[in-house]
């Protein structure tokens, strides 16, 4: 891939985490009244919102699916636990790591090397959770396996960069 190939896929990253974050709580309390789209029952939606009281782990295991699915299926606790895993390692809050996680899934999946949320999970957690109490980034790390990924590591391999004491970061001299 080229340089600004990647620069434009950095730059859309970029943009669309700053769409996706929280807003203050008096815009907020301006929105507690607005009418919010809703998808066609059984369809989890493209992206939780700030105000959605759906539960992340129960969406992403539907997104994962491609339908939505009851609380207590096996899916649903399973990512779960990757995502209680995963948050326990990272500043954003379980929604924003749901909605990171099905971003770099589809970005995974156009490129033809396609990854389950749960492994996604199960392996940034993991390098996270290695670090003790300073807590990363999930999007910034979200990118740097991406860009792993892009470079022709296979999901060991990139989580194995990310890993390392002093990973080798695309640009980095």
């Amino acid at each position: 891939m080229s340089r600004a190939g990647r620069i434009r896929i950095a730059s859309g990253l970029v943009l669309l985490a700053l769409g996706a974050c929280d807003r203050g709580s008096d815009e907020r309390a301006d929105e507690a009244g607005a009418v919010v789209a809703t998808t066609a029952e059984g369809t989890p939606p493209a992206w939780l919102a700030p105000t959605d009281g759906t539960d992340p782990a129960r969406w992403l295991a539907g997104r994962e699916a491609g339908k939505a699915l009851p609380a207590d299926d096996p899916r649903v606790r399973a990512m779960a636990t990757a995502l209680a895993g995963a948050r326990d390692g990272f500043i954003e809050d379980p929604r924003m790591i749901a909605n990171r996680t099905v971003q770099l899934g589809q970005m995974l999946a156009e490129a033809g090397t396609g990854e389950g949320y749960g492994a996604i999970l199960d392996g940034l957690g993991g390098i996270a959770a290695g670090r003790g109490r300073r807590k990363s980034l999930y999007g910034e790390m979200c990118q740097h396996y991406y860009n792993a990924r892009m470079q022709g590591a296979d999901h060991a391999a990139a989580l194995a960069r990310l890993a390392a004491p002093h990973p080798v970061l695309e640009g980095a001299p």
